[in-house]
């Protein structure tokens, strides 16, 4: 039984009623990259929603400009936008700058970019695409991680979460180059966490099918028969995935590292992803 400070016991829902919100992100700064639509803009939005500011990348300005006025409809300045390519040194290191600059802090990075420029047998593929895979979905989540680290979490701690896929944790399918990258960044994500802890926490999270633009190809004009394959009988939205993100982000994670979780509507379970 919970007790008040004054030593008197209290029960139901009231013993929480003087607690604070461990999810309220109220004075933190994330930077999102890939922020602009899908997975990315859904978890820009969450960490807007509980009060936080955000700084969002992408490629394409008009993108970015339309991104910023869903996150921050009445200019409040709690978003702004760095243009680039993720794997972009230059603008990795410039968006980190201005995040810090603007803001005065970067408690969370969200390292949600990713590319897959190759769909078919992993065998056939073209390495130049390959290399660009690992490049993006790979080492640029290293390289932003750095960035971060040198510039603010080293000092001062903060949390990243990875957005993986359910394609890295099995074979098949033709997303295999894709799938592997998500492998490799689901091992980053723990010996990342090894190496940061106990200041900064590094969790993944590892999507099934979830309702965007960049996954489309992969439910469009079938999605009954795709999402009737998961135990839950839909697939996920930009939502489900923001909501475990910002979980994984808040202090109510305080205790977890090096974690993959899978967000798959009980495709893992069924056999189906």
């Amino acid at each position: 039984m919970w007790r008040s400070e004054a030593g008197a016991p209290v029960v139901g829902n009231s013993a929480y009623a003087n607690l604070p919100a461990m999810t309220d992100f109220t004075g933190k700064v994330g930077l999102v990259t890939g922020g602009t639509r899908g997975i990315g803009l859904g978890i820009a939005q969450e960490i807007v929603a509980r009060g936080g500011s955000v700084c969002i990348t992408a490629r394409k300005p008009d993108e970015l400009e339309e991104a910023v006025r869903t996150l921050d409809p009445d200019g409040a300045g709690v978003a702004i936008a760095a243009r680039g390519s993720a794997d972009d040194e230059t603008h990795q290191q410039e968006a980190i700058e201005q995040a810090v600059s603007t803001f005065g802090r970067l408690d969370f990075l969200v390292n949600n970019a990713a590319v897959n420029p190759y769909f078919g047998p992993t065998i056939d593929a073209d390495l130049g695409a390959v290399r660009k895979i690992l490049e993006v979905n790979v080492t640029a989540v290293l390289a932003w991680t750095q960035q971060a680290w040198r510039a603010w979490m080293k000092d001062n701690g903060g949390a990243v979460v990875n957005v993986a896929s359910v394609g890295g944790l099995r074979a098949g399918g033709p997303l295999g180059a894709y799938g592997t990258s998500k492998a490799a960044l689901i091992h980053l994500t723990k010996q990342l966490a090894s190496e940061l802890a106990p200041g900064v926490r590094v969790n993944a999270i590892a999507p099934a099918v979830v309702k965007t633009k960049f996954a489309r190809a992969l439910y469009e004009n079938r999605e009954e028969q795709v999402a009737a394959g998961y135990p839950l009988k839909r697939l996920g939205t930009p939502d489900d995935t923001a909501k475990l993100a910002a979980f994984l982000l808040s202090d109510d994670a305080s205790w977890i590292t090096g974690i993959t979780v899978p967000i798959d509507g009980g495709g893992t379970l069924a056999g189906a992803v």
